[in-house]
């Protein structure tokens, strides 16, 4: 029996430990009902003990301040306790990958403030819960961003009542299920998808056509089903890039033409799916299109891949269809793999000595490296550069197959033995090899060491840690393997950090948590020290997709590119200045025209603060803001670099400077591409923004006219203490400001309602907001008379306005300026009410309305699904034990 004091060491031990996660230290035995009694306890993560069995305690419940629980691969069995629904704090949850059985709790449903839901590789089974008079579901989890169900056995129908346009779900992941029925039209009301995936399970019936609707959607899988009828029409899922259609049970069609019309497209997969016809050319002059897969079905006539995608294109597998010619068979590019196996063209005399018409094995893609033979000892392994080890080997099995480009592993390979050695690892190499890319997404990884024939003990820690905190290819988990011989250790060790979790007390145990406690946290000091002196250490300037933090469609220029792209600063190329200082237009060696704002001295900020800043604006991206290029931080130079808008700004286009006429539609299409931008930045940027510069000068046109929001992080960021919004610095212009400024000395998203109303009256009388000393709003509200045809107000309406066309909707949008410009902050609409007057005031009058909302974007993924490492050891490393960090779990909500 303990003693009290000896009780209080072991809580205190195991509460400060627990809360900064417990990973893969190889924790054995039951999770006992005390762990109820930590009743303060926020992070609970044994992720990886996988000697952690038997049932989760009910009391797992009592834990009414946890925020994240986080159990993936261990060894738990039994049922998911009804308990769980108790845990109202909880924003996420992550039992993947253990052996729990039965139902899905109903209670989930009560964990309002719920992000992320991880159920996958179990084997759950029954229904998947929705909500009823009596009882809860996963249909109110309307915060949850994340649905991860696959690899279950989960039977019945996908309940229509489960989605709604209320959630703000961004991936639905049910693969490898027993489920039936039809996919439900109301998983188009969910706008916010960017990832489906149905694939091996018995769905029937039709695709619905809702799921044109989800335009932000870039991964669809529905392949190894039973669906039937005629092929969907996915014309409007204009962000496809993977599409997967395989082995379903779809009426007989021609080859589908809306296909071409997906221009982010670069997987199509449409196996035994009974297509007819001839395959347009067209399909392959899409852009980003790397992989077209449609074997088993009667596609005829003459193959013509075009010249227009020959640097993108890989693979065109038509293996076993009735291709009677190949128009380029003597001008194939070295890089195209062509398979016409089993089709009437390889039947020819001498076809089989063609490259298409050879036997091919895609997914053999094993290295075939030139190493003598039998050159190593029973249990090494020789490295692409001809070296025997004990490599660190594993599996990669990534979440959805867009992010990693299947065929070409070189460089992930390339960039993490940069990664390696970046931290001064004596990595010599890295292998990857595809396992299965087209069903389970897994790759073999195998990473080698250099001058020695085995990694110690610290170096496989410190890669572990790297693995477990790449973002770069995120998201995959990685579980190891074989780990190179065992070393010689003492087990009295291990079993020591075992005592921490079920309660031993010990003196000399005291001091080894101590002591590694205090060594960890030097080692953070020293980190911090070292990422203070140099924000941007860690990020690689060649490479815009990689490093920490990950920058989304962003990358750092160096200054001496920066003037190679301006013409070193030239005159010709300053396209004006504004108050973070002057803007030099830029051409990329792409050929992308860019705007480079150049910050001028009063304007610079901090290392930090800058870097802050870059990460922000990285991962804002919405059609109607203005896109984040990449940046410059050198010789003391603060630079970013913009998309280039040719329209220029709408200031100009009203004051007729740039010689743009706005006709009576475009403005109302102006207000509503702002409108939505803006709402954007309030209601789905993470963390939100206020934009605090609303005005016609910060609205450029591009040149479909479509309007951009510009500006709207171009000073210091602050956190609202009230809000938690960033905002910037600067405090408006006279005109747009917002009234309660002057009393609160505090800009609000209320504030940029009020100059967005401000900018509705601009568009209607191409007046500034301050015209010889009197405001436009002022003046609006004063000569306002509701009983008169356009409320009296044809003095001051632009005259281009009011020539040759009817001004319909016009009260309407006056009255929705009025109603932005209220004195009090409270009793304006908020931004997303303004869009959806607009959209209504734009459809009662007949005018068409583009799919876009509020949340379209050009980002795929608001929050990344970080790759978690599991460490299960076998021989020869099996007596180890080496943890990986479980930062990224705590950081998840800073990723976007």
């Amino acid at each position: 029996m303990k003693t009290s004091n000896q009780y209080c060491v072991c809580h205190q031990l195991s509460y400060n430990w627990i809360k900064r996660s417990l990973p893969d230290i190889g924790l054995t035995g039951h999770l006992s009902g005390d762990i109820g009694s930590l009743s303060e306890l926020e992070i609970l993560d044994l992720s990886y003990n996988r000697g952690l069995t038997g049932s989760l305690p009910q009391e797992i419940g009592n834990l009414k301040k946890l925020l994240k629980l986080v159990l993936v691969g261990c060894g738990f069995t039994g049922r998911i306790p009804d308990e769980i629904g108790f845990l109202e704090q909880l924003v996420f949850l992550s039992l993947n990958s253990n052996n729990f059985v039965g139902p899905i709790p109903p209670s989930i449903g009560n964990l309002s403030n719920l992000t992320w839901l991880d159920l996958a590789d179990n084997q759950l089974d029954g229904s998947i819960p929705v909500s009823s008079g009596t009882t809860s579901g996963l249909d109110m989890l309307q915060k949850t961003l994340h649905f991860h169900l696959g690899k279950n056995r989960l039977s019945g129908e996908i309940p229509p009542k489960l989605f709604s346009s209320k959630m703000t779900l961004i991936h639905v992941i049910f693969y490898s299920n027993k489920l039936v029925g039809s996919i439900p039209e109301t998983l188009g009301l969910v706008k916010s998808l960017t990832l489906v995936r149905f694939e091996n399970n018995s769905l029937n019936g039709y695709v619905p056509q809702t799921l044109s609707n989800l335009t932000n959607v870039t991964d669809l899988l529905l392949s190894n089903n039973k669906l039937q009828g005629a092929l969907p029409n996915l014309t409007g899922m204009n962000s496809l890039k993977y599409l997967d259609l395989s082995n379903n049970s779809f009426d007989k069609s021609d080859f589908p033409l809306w296909l071409s019309n997906l221009k982010n497209l670069t997987t199509l997969q449409m196996e035994s799916v009974d297509l007819n016809g001839n395959i347009p050319v067209n399909l392959f002059s899409l852009a980003y299109l790397q992989n077209v897969v449609l074997n088993n079905n009667n596609l005829g006539g003459t193959l013509d891949i075009g010249t227009n995608n020959r640097k993108h294109l890989k693979l065109v597998n038509l293996k076993s269809n009735s291709i009677q010619d190949f128009e380029q068979q003597n001008d194939l590019p070295e890089n195209i793999t062509i398979i016409l196996e089993s089709n009437p063209i390889c039947t020819e005399t001498g076809a089989m000595e063609r490259s298409y018409c050879k036997k091919h094995n895609i997914l053999d893609t094993e290295p075939q490296n030139k190493c003598p033979p039998d050159s190593c000892s029973r249990d090494q392994i020789l490295s692409p550069k001809c070296i025997c080890g004990y490599p660190i080997t594993g599996t990669l099995t990534f979440r959805a197959p867009s992010y990693f480009e299947w065929r070409d592993t070189t460089s992930l390979e390339k960039h993490l033995l940069q990664e390696f050695q970046s931290h001064d690892l004596p990595v010599d190499s890295v292998s990857l090899i595809i396992s299965d890319p087209f069903h389970s997404f897994v790759y073999t990884i195998q990473i080698f060491p250099r001058g020695q024939d085995r990694f110690d003990r610290q170096d496989k820690s410190t890669i572990s840690s790297i693995l477990g905190n790449l973002s770069a290819t995120s998201p995959y988990d990685f579980i190891t393997g074989n780990q190179g011989p065992k070393e010689s250790t003492n087990s009295s060790s291990k079993v020591l950090i075992i005592r921490v979790a079920v309660g031993g007390s010990s003196v000399m145990l005291v001091l080894l948590v101590l002591a590694g406690v205090y060594a960890f946290c030097q080692k953070r000091r020293a980190e911090r020290a070292i990422s203070r002196s140099n924000p941007f250490g860690n990020w690689d300037p060649n490479k815009s997709n990689c490093g920490t933090p990950q920058l989304k469609a962003a990358r750092q220029f160096s200054f001496k590119e920066i003037k190679k792209y301006t013409n070193n600063f030239s005159q010709d190329n300053d396209i004006g200045s504004g108050g973070y200082g002057k803007v030099y237009r830029g051409t990329l060696p792409s050929g992308q025209v860019v705007a480079i704002k150049r910050a001028q001295r009063e304007s610079k900020q901090g290392g930090l603060e800058f870097k802050a800043e870059i990460e922000l604006l990285s991962r804002v991206h919405h059609k109607n803001l203005v896109s984040l290029v990449g940046f410059c931080f050198e010789r003391e130079e603060q630079m970013l670099v913009y998309e280039f808008v040719p329209n220029g700004t709408l200031k100009d286009a009203l004051t007729g400077e740039s010689g743009i006429v706005l006709s009576w539609s475009r403005r109302l299409k102006v207000a509503l591409g702002a409108a939505r931008g803006l709402a954007y930045l309030h209601e789905h940027a993470d963390p939100p923004i206020i934009h605090r510069d609303i005005k016609s000068n910060n609205i450029l046109l591009n040149e479909n006219y479509t309007a951009k929001v510009s500006d709207f992080g171009l000073s210091k960021s602050i956190l609202d203490d009230e809000k938690d919004y960033v905002s910037t610095q600067v405090k408006g212009t006279m005109g747009y400001l917002d009234p309660d400024y002057y009393t609160s000395q505090k800009l609000t998203e209320k504030s940029d309602v009020y100059s967005f109303g401000v900018l509705i009256l601009e568009l209607i009388t191409a007046r500034k907001p301050i015209e010889r000393g009197k405001y436009i709003v002022k003046v609006v509200r004063s000569t306002i008379d509701k009983t008169k045809d356009l409320y009296g107000l044809h003095k001051i309406i632009d005259p281009a306005i009011c020539s040759g066309s009817t001004l319909e909707g016009f009260e309407k949008f006056v009255d929705l300026a009025m109603e932005c410009v209220e004195d009090s902050g409270a009793d304006r609409p908020a931004m997303s009410d303004v869009v959806k007057e607009i959209e209504d005031m734009l459809q009662s009058v007949g005018m068409h309305l583009t799919s876009e909302s509020v949340t379209s974007t050009t980002s795929s993924h608001r929050y990344q699904e970080v790759s978690i490492v599991s460490f299960h050891l076998d021989q020869p490393y099996s007596n180890e034990s080496f943890g990986s960090s479980a930062e990224h779990i705590q950081k998840l909500n800073l990723v976007s």
